[in-house]
């Protein structure tokens, strides 16, 4: 009994991946708000019905994209802004781990682009809800920070928010520069400098 309940279960979570493999793909030429359950159902070839035992609706499935596409960023994010040895290795190991997460899943940041000021409620909520949490991660680390003596919460928040929406402009910028080492390496020096700005910035704000 066991051996059949889990080869059932891993049968389930096989069709959850395959239909999460076909939206994302479909979701390349379209937005969520265009894309019906039935075009998902199609292309991993199960019936439209097979569909709610995974997902409520196209919204609950985009939510899953959220996830999936920022919820292991968080671990990341952390580590990048605890152990680095000062503003110019956080910029450094920031701009690394974006490059990175373009090159890797560029279709999860085409998504979140795409979505973050999408049609569907429920999505964009999941996405602000993502980065906000990122937000606060970011402030928590800063706070650490000597050079956040005499800095309000609220003040750290906003630094942290400033940070966090440079490093989704940069994303943005990985994923639609040319593939060249060239053009990847000018995205990389503009978000440094960038980031570089914010800090100056951090450093003179309390005068």
């Amino acid at each position: 009994m066991s051996h059949t309940l889990g080869a059932r279960q891993a049968q389930k979570q096989k069709t959850r991946r395959a239909l999460l493999d076909a939206a994302l793909a479909l979701l390349e030429e379209q937005s969520l708000s265009s894309l019906g359950l039935r075009e998902v159902t199609r292309a991993v070839g199960v019936a439209p019905t097979a569909f709610y035992r995974h997902f409520r609706s196209t919204a609950d499935l985009g939510v899953a994209l959220v996830e999936e596409a920022l919820g292991g960023l968080h671990p990341m994010i952390r580590t990048t802004v605890s152990t680095a040895d000062g503003s110019e290795e956080r910029i450094t190991r920031a701009v690394e781990l974006i490059a990175r997460h373009v090159a890797e899943q560029p279709s999860h940041v085409r998504f979140i682009a795409r979505e973050r000021h999408g049609g569907v409620q429920p999505v964009r909520e999941a996405i602000r809800d993502q980065l906000a949490r990122f937000a606060r991660e970011v402030k928590d680390e800063l706070a650490k920070d000597p050079q956040a003596e005499g800095w309000s919460d609220d003040d750290l928040l906003m630094l942290a928010h400033l940070y966090v929406d440079q490093m989704l402009i940069t994303a943005s910028l990985f994923l639609e520069a040319p593939d060249s080492p060239a053009e990847r390496d000018r995205v990389a020096r503009l978000a440094t400098r960038r980031l570089r700005l914010i800090s100056i910035g951090r450093r003179h704000w309390l005068e």
